[in-house]
């Protein structure tokens, strides 16, 4: 097989990803929510709510595999997005849209692939503040953060009062986390038709 051909069979194979219904709308939703978070710093409620809405009608009526229950792979995958996130917003290292949009990633994908999207998002989540620290200068200031935040957990544990915030005054920025679940999710959902993931 050619270049051009092969670069052809990709196209195609990104254009089904896009035009699928599931993934359309999934990635449509995301992008929107990466563009609100980036501009408010928050995601609208009625956003996530259509999104599980859909996902959750979609894949009853539309099962992925025909042997399975659409409806309960999507609740399911809701329930896997919600439980995996919900201790990052109590420890308060997430906000509560971000867990509302993971759980309606979940929801699209069900409870497995939803695990490796939000594989996915932690390590685009990880490249991006990276980026932005580097970008800013504010790496060393981000480092000193850590181990205060690391030295103040470990003496309050034994309390039971964990505390991940960063006062305003020493912070280094806001990552709209949003921005991530979107990157992650997307390259997970390309490389996944691609064939390089299952």
């Amino acid at each position: 097989m050619n270049t051009e051909s092969e670069a052809l069979a990709v196209l195609e194979l990104l254009k089904m990803l896009a035009i699928e219904p599931r993934t359309g709308v999934l990635m449509t939703l995301l992008i929107a929510a990466a563009l609100i978070d980036l501009r408010t710093n928050r995601i609208p409620n009625l956003l996530t709510l259509i999104g599980i809405v859909f996902a959750i009608l979609y894949n009853g009526v539309y099962p992925v595999y025909h042997d399975q229950n659409g409806w309960l792979v999507a609740l399911g995958g809701l329930s896997v997005g919600f439980i995996i996130f919900i201790p990052l917003y109590v420890l308060k290292v997430m906000g509560a849209g971000d867990v509302k949009l993971v759980a309606t990633v979940g929801a699209f994908l069900g409870p497995w692939p939803t695990i490796w999207a939000i594989l996915w998002s932690c390590v685009a989540g990880g490249i991006i503040a990276l980026a932005l620290l580097l970008w800013t200068g504010n790496a060393r200031r981000a480092i000193v953060n850590i181990i205060s935040l690391i030295h103040h957990n470990l003496q309050m544990a034994p309390m039971g009062h964990l505390d991940f915030t960063v006062p305003s005054s020493v912070s280094t920025g806001k990552l709209p986390y949003a921005v991530a679940i979107a990157a992650g999710t997307i390259s997970f959902l390309v490389c996944r038709q691609l064939g390089f993931v299952n």
